[in-house]
């Protein structure tokens, strides 16, 4: 009976939230417009505010005109006189926390979430979850366990702000009526060595009536392939009423197949893309591939066409001026305040009414030494369509020029991890490089005026990327690999696991 009505009050709570999200659907672009300058308003008084003349702004330009892009680097005086306690800089108020993540030029950045955006981050997930419900009419799950995989909630204090990763801050929001059902427990939530918290996670999960589970793919991964190894069934043997995945952090699709393959049966997955930054979308549509972008999350978008980011006097676009399936640089501002925000992501438009995105790629991870500029999403398409005509199962890849080749042309080369290889790998090879050619105009160009030779592929040994990031301290957390680059720094480290 208890059940049935947790079941049933789910559906409702679901069901009344999809209603009230149509209006922001609705209105987007006008609802956006008003969001910023109440964002400029509240903010008028802060040092940046007054920097920047906010007191002056009254529309989208001359917000534009005043606030140029900035990255960490620009905002880091701002932030490193709010970790020395000073206030009304960035925002009116002390941050409620810093969300801590790993920078490659900056050191460790410090992501300050203000007690008006902590909650959307919660909100977003639960989002997510009633839009599932109301579209499936199903709320099984919350009858069963629930886990979410993430780093240590166990929080530091900086100048009285408490600070950790965004995963962790989280942690500390769950509501009430998820905490029963809520594993792993706290104590293994603490454990900081990865493959040591997985373990224990195995442990206090394989014998549970697991029907919800979350985290990025790699940590999905690695959680289910030790729960198969030990026990030789797949998932949905061992957890039979296993119903939902959500997931995000990264592209789910080159992880398709071997999550299928593990699973060993029907589950349905919900993508997400939370940041440290924000909560900015999700899956609202199972029959398509985009996500619902959240423009009611205190969160103001801009996006700078990616052929002209970086450079002087880009364009900045709003909602209204988008295009479907380029390719964008996302730009925020938000109620925590950051200002005209470079997050470093890429996403490209796939619906516009409502407004939903694709995360295409990163402004920092592509491959482009000899003008092609490759892009993630372009690798991942050209990957997935040859894998469907040379089947294969591939555990993880790079991408990386190899500029100095001694006596022959330059080329790309792909560090490929296989889980299963081609039946012949010189035609999975040939396919590759034919579905990059159509996906990318000037890497076709630079193939057919002999600049550049066909691609090659260099295999690695089993859990060489593992091995990698245990090597370098980053296995599990946030770390992410990238999958493409511009030079040679990870190829070179990942010579060593060559077969």
């Amino acid at each position: 009976m208890l059940n049935f009505l947790k079941k049933n009050i789910a559906l409702a709570w679901a069901k009344r939230h999809v209603s009230q999200t149509e209006n922001f659907k609705n209105n987007a672009e006008k609802l956006q417009e008003e969001l910023l300058l109440s964002l400029v308003k509240t903010a008028e008084k802060t040092l940046f505010g007054r920097s920047h003349q906010f007191e002056d702004i009254k529309t989208i330009k001359e917000f534009q005109d005043k606030v140029k892009i900035n990255d960490y680097e620009d905002l880091k005086p701002y932030i490193e006189k709010v970790k020395r306690g000073q206030r009304s800089i960035l925002w009116p108020e002390t941050p409620e926390y810093f969300a801590k993540t790993s920078g490659t030029t900056s050191g460790s950045k410090y992501i300050p979430i203000s007690k008006e955006g902590m909650p959307f981050q919660v909100k977003g997930a639960q989002s997510a979850l009633f839009h599932y419900i109301a579209k499936k009419n199903n709320a099984d799950f919350v009858n069963g366990k629930m886990i979410f995989l993430q780093g240590s909630p166990e929080l530091e204090e900086v100048f009285g702000i408490k600070t950790g990763r965004l995963s962790g801050i989280v942690a500390h929001h769950i509501p009430n009526y998820l905490q029963k059902n809520r594993l792993p427990s706290w104590e293994t939530n603490l454990i900081e060595d990865w493959e040591t918290k997985v373990d224990k996670i195995v442990e206090e999960t394989e014998h549970e009536n697991m029907t919800l589970i979350s985290g990025i793919p790699p940590w999905l991964v690695m959680y289910f392939e030790k729960l198969t190894e030990k026990h030789s069934k797949k998932i949905k043997q061992l957890f039979p009423n296993l119903q939902l995945i959500v997931t995000g952090g990264v592209n789910y699709e080159p992880y398709k197949d071997k999550m299928e393959f593990l699973l060993g049966g029907k589950v349905d997955i919900v993508q997400t893309f939370p940041a440290s930054e924000g909560f900015f979308a999700f899956q609202d549509d199972y029959t398509k591939d985009g996500l619902l972008l959240l423009t009611n999350h205190g969160i103001f978008y801009e996006f700078i066409p990616l052929e002209q980011y970086g450079k002087p006097d880009t364009e900045r676009l709003t909602l209204k001026d988008v295009e479907l399936n380029k390719d964008y640089a996302l730009i925020l501002t938000t109620n925590s305040g950051l200002w005209a925000y470079s997050i470093g992501d890429v996403v490209r438009f796939t619906d516009k009414n409502p407004h939903r995105i694709l995360v295409s790629g990163r402004t920092k991870h592509f491959t482009s030494a000899f003008g092609e500029h490759v892009i993630a999403f372009e690798v991942e398409e050209a990957l997935k369509s040859t894998v469907l005509k040379y089947p294969a199962k591939i555990t993880e890849f790079h991408l990386a020029p190899r500029v100095n080749a001694e006596s022959e042309l330059p080329y790309h080369e792909w560090f490929i991890e296989f889980e299963e290889e081609p039946a012949n790998l010189n035609l999975f090879k040939e396919e590759l490089d034919f579905q990059l050619r159509n996906r990318n105009s000037y890497y076709d160009d630079l193939i057919s005026g002999n600049i550049l030779q066909q691609l090659k592929i260099s295999k690695l040994r089993k859990n060489a990327f593992n091995e990698y990031a245990k090597s370098q301290g980053k296995l599990g957390g946030q770390n992410k690999i990238p999958r493409l680059a511009n030079d040679r720094k990870l190829a070179d480290l990942l010579e060593i696991y060559k077969l």
